[in-house]
């Protein structure tokens, strides 16, 4: 049987469930957010505002698709089969690594290890250097760390991952879950977010390196040109501030990946919340990064993946509405994947990743997979 929800997002979603604050409360330091959340972890975090406009867009997707009319981008997204929940007969391994690296938010950058969690599909064989996997890598949000999506006592991506490849819903696949915090253990909400919008350069200079010189992806080499030729074969996802942290990746390692799978989550490039608070402003410097490195709408796939009952939802759905309305973004590069009645826990990223990765991968055949014609 299917596990109960994770209960430890709780502060999370108050922390994030800022969008009747004004000006000057945005100015203010995160850590005071922090501490105000943690006074009341019993408030209300829906408002009628939400519910209302969550079940309107919901009912004007309906009435589109009954006349016709469908809004591509958009889904509302299934369930998980309940099936894929239990032990399956095909399993996978997850292995721990740990990995050289350097603290980023440090100039002097002190060298330090750090740990992540790979998952190795169910026939995975070290000898055999023919065979090569599309790769996910995988963060998680605030309070958790490396392991906590393949801990079983938390999560059942692991089964999910196992079953959706036994059944042929995607080939196998690599996923590597890492952490931007440097010690792999709970931070304060700052000293997080200071974290994770610097993780872009560990994962370019030091996890990608390490994890794609020893297992077989498709990267011939770990060079950048490497990296680079075989971006169509890796994707990177994460979940709440690990969602933040997938936007920084798009923005600076989209020469390296191709899909991108921000759940519960916008991109603060221009500041903390910019999906709500700066949403034009977030997304002109996104087509601007986008043209002045001059990638096409076939260069990249984005899989944006919230709930109608999560605290992101005003900021996740302003950004990507703003979206909607550049011709940057269209049904080919960027997918809405919306959970009536979702909320922002580990229940909600089980479906976006078992949504995303059919998205992303489940049309490839397995000799596209081994670099057949």
């Amino acid at each position: 049987m299917k596990r109960t929800n994770m209960i430890p997002f709780l502060i999370l979603l108050l922390v994030f469930c800022i969008s009747g604050c004004g000006q000057e409360s945005r100015s203010r330091e995160t850590e005071e957010t922090v501490q105000a959340a943690e006074r009341n972890t019993t408030a209300d975090i829906e408002t009628e505002e939400q519910m209302s406009t969550a079940e309107n867009m919901e009912q004007e997707w309906m009435r589109e698709q009954a006349e016709g009319k469908t809004q591509e981008q958009t889904e509302y997204i299934s369930t998980v089969p309940e099936e894929y929940f239990a032990a399956s007969d095909h399993a996978g391994q997850v292995v721990e690594i740990t990995y050289d690296s350097y603290d980023y938010t440090d100039a002097s950058q002190p060298a330090i290890q750090k740990t992540a969690y790979v998952y190795l599909p169910y026939g995975y064989d070290e000898a055999d250097q023919d065979t090569r996997y599309d790769i996910l890598y995988l963060m998680h949000g605030w309070t958790m760390t490396a392991g906590d999506f393949f801990n079983e006592s938390q999560s059942g991506i692991v089964s999910i991952l196992d079953h959706m490849i036994e059944n042929g819903d995607i080939p196998p696949l690599i996923v590597v879950c890492a952490t931007f915090d440097a010690q792999n253990q709970s931070q304060s909400f700052s000293r997080s977010v200071e974290e994770l919008s610097v993780f872009h350069n560990d994962l370019r200079e030091n996890l990608m390196p390490y994890i794609e010189s020893h297992y077989h992806t498709y990267a011939d080499g770990v060079t950048p040109e490497a990296f680079q030729a075989s971006r169509a074969h890796r994707a990177f996802g994460g979940f709440s501030l690990g969602a933040v942290t997938t936007w920084y990746q798009f923005i600076y390692n989209l020469d390296y990946i191709q899909y991108f799978l921000p759940m519960s989550g916008d991109c603060w490039i221009m500041g903390t919340y910019g999906g709500r608070y700066y949403p034009v402003e977030t997304v002109d410097y996104l087509e601007n990064m986008l043209a002045e490195g001059g990638y096409g709408e076939d260069d990249f796939r984005i899989y944006q993946g919230i709930g109608t009952d999560d605290p992101i939802w005003g900021q996740t759905d302003s950004q990507i509405q703003e979206m909607f309305t550049r011709s940057t973004f269209t049904p080919e590069n960027l997918h809405y994947a919306i959970i009536q009645g979702g909320r922002h826990d580990m229940d909600a990223c089980e479906r976006y990743i078992y949504h995303a990765l059919q998205d992303f991968f489940g049309e490839k055949t397995a000799a596209e997979f081994n670099g057949e014609p």
